[in-house]
């Protein structure tokens, strides 16, 4: 389905950013307002939930995605400023710290396989590219693991997503979010999925949400990604837990 001419036509080109500066994210102070984490399951149409990691087998995913109420709320009024038709997908929300050490040392595996010669420098800069390091720090959380970072895409009024130009997770240069704004010539289908891009990314700016410049489906509110690319002093989502019947029982007898 693709986007009317004259409302493709008003998107302006999304610009370029440079890769973080892990070490000023992990600097900037945190203040966690204690917001809950929700299931976007409850969230009405246009908002579709499809937890990737668990449809495809990954142990220890979670069947659901969970977001800081913050991020619920702003997802869902970014998506009813969508053009009539279209909707997004949520794919993952927080993301236990297993999954996230998963995923990092998966991807790190696949890259030393390809690309041997790499320094172990090197190696954790290409994984870093994708995959944030796993950690649970109360000062330094990998974002997935705050509930403030969201992977999302677009679909049309069935459920079925948007060309974007590369499919989600895909480790390749085609995935940066500005991909086809630096090429000269583009095909129908690549100008196509510039402009889903396009428009992903400004629904989504115009939310308060900051989208890290290597993952076109990745957007941030409130995490210290967020604070780096927003210009924040400090942040309001530190590392989060799902309120499980084991933690409640916890405080409850504690």
């Amino acid at each position: 389905m693709p986007l009317r001419s004259t409302y493709a036509t008003t998107l302006s080109p999304i610009p370029s950013l440079p890769a973080p500066d892990w070490e000023k994210v992990r600097c900037l102070p945190i203040t966690d307002n204690g917001e809950r984490l929700l299931p976007l399951s409850l969230a009405p149409a246009p908002i579709r939930v499809y937890p990737a990691y668990a449809r495809l087998g990954i142990p220890g995913a979670i069947g659901e995605c969970f977001v800081r109420e913050g991020v619920y709320r702003a997802l869902l009024a970014a998506a009813r400023s969508l053009p009539a038709g279209i909707g997004i997908i949520v794919l993952d929300g927080w993301r236990p710290w297993r999954i996230q050490q998963y995923l990092f040392e998966t991807l790190q595996e696949a890259i030393r396989s390809r690309h041997p010669t790499l320094t172990e420098d090197e190696l954790l800069v290409r994984t870093r590219e994708f995959v944030s390091i796993p950690s649970r720090a109360p000062n330094a959380p990998s974002p997935h693991l705050t509930g403030g970072a969201v992977d999302v895409t677009l679909c049309d009024e069935d459920g079925i997503p948007l060309d974007m130009g590369t499919l989600f997770d895909e480790a390749l240069p085609a995935s940066h979010t500005d991909y086809f704004e630096l090429l000269t010539e583009l095909t129908p289908q690549q100008r196509q999925a510039r402009d889903h891009r396009r428009l992903l990314y400004h629904v989504m700016q115009a939310q308060g949400f900051t989208n890290l410049p290597s993952e076109w489906w990745h957007y941030d509110l409130g995490d210290q990604l967020w604070g780096h690319y927003a210009g924040k002093p400090g942040v309001h989502y530190g590392p989060a837990e799902l309120d499980t019947i084991e933690n409640r029982w916890r405080r409850q007898l504690g």
